[in-house]
């Protein structure tokens, strides 16, 4: 999807990107910020630079070229530079979320956003949200799944899957990246969780949209049998399969289940805001290690559905995409 260069202006990019470094950053005078970018994504990486000069930091801007898939590791000078940084702000046209790069570099102390694949009209509606509403619903969530063994998935669109998550770490993406070695996913708005390898079974039914889809015309269909997704159909589905199979079984990981908690997000075909959306779910595939599980391969997709009801343990946290905490 590209970006909309037409109906957004530089000023509008430049306002997004300064409340991002002031109020998810908290960008201070003389840090280091490295902001990285590819050809796709170069007029919002230019308002970020400009946003992190504005408050007085140590901007620093690097293109790269972009990456083939999501979770593809960065060259190597980047990912050194990386650990060096205050913070890293990485609007790229794929994901650096789930690399050992971002993973590094957080361990050495920089705070990191990425915003893998945004358009600009999703940055100038969303990267204003109010940190504070999705904050706290968002740790709700978390939460209600912490300690828990099985999570049941259902849709009207036809999902019914399965997930065992026992000793299993919850996370909240709320877009607060203030602490030495923060990250989040801009925009942020989110609960997840890695499901345990080799447990899941059930049916997927995605009706949102998943990798490079755009939104789906016709759901998706995935039939998922001990962990990893074995049978697709729908309109997309060879497309998607195709594409994963490059990088072998474990790209079909069941690796990633999360909740969406941003008001302001909507379904427009681009997975970084659609997994966002509030009341909605996304189950993805492939690397899991950043969310703590144990596949680590160099590709990770999200698929999302529209209206779930999700019970944990027999409790129901969401009744056709209304949060319930029953």
């Amino acid at each position: 999807m590209s970006n909309t260069y037409q109906t957004v202006s530089v000023e509008d990019l430049y306002k997004s990107a300064s409340h991002a470094c002031r109020q998810s950053l908290e960008v201070k005078p003389g840090e280091l910020v490295l902001v990285i970018i590819d050809e796709p994504q170069r007029r919002i990486g230019e308002a970020f630079f400009k946003a992190a000069r504005e408050l007085g930091a140590e901007a620093v801007l690097t293109e790269i070229i972009p990456r083939k898939v999501n979770a593809e590791e960065p060259p190597r000078a980047i990912a050194e530079m990386m650990k060096h940084a205050d913070v890293v702000i990485i609007p790229t046209s794929k994901s650096m979320s789930h690399t050992d790069a971002r993973r590094n570099a957080c361990a050495a102390g920089a705070r990191i956003v990425t915003l893998p694949g945004i358009t600009e009209d999703t940055m100038v509606r969303t990267l204003f949200s109010e940190y504070e509403n999705i904050d706290p619903e968002s740790r709700r969530i978390a939460d209600f799944m912490k300690d828990a063994d099985v999570v049941h998935i259902t849709s009207p669109g036809g999902t019914d899957v399965t997930m065992e998550i026992t000793g299993r770490t919850t996370f909240a993406d709320v877009g607060r990246v203030n602490h030495p070695g923060d990250f989040s996913n801009l925009p942020a708005g989110e609960a997840y969780l890695a499901p345990l390898e080799g447990k899941t079974n059930g049916i997927v039914v995605v009706d949102g949209s998943i990798a490079h889809s755009g939104v789906l015309k016709e759901p998706m269909r995935i039939e998922v049998k001990d962990g990893f997704a074995e049978k697709f159909s729908g309109e997309y589905a060879e497309t998607f399969q195709a594409y994963m199979s490059e990088y072998g079984k474990n790209a079909f990981n069941v690796a990633e289940l999360g909740i969406g908690t941003n008001p302001n997000a909507t379904i427009v075909g681009c997975v970084l805001e659609d997994e966002k959306v509030r009341g909605t779910v996304h189950i993805a595939y492939g690397n899991s290690i950043s969310m703590g599980g144990l596949v680590d391969v160099p590709v990770h997709e999200d698929g999302i559905i529209r209206k779930p009801t999700v019970v944990v343990d027999g409790r129901t946290l969401m009744r056709d995409g209304e949060l319930v905490f029953e």
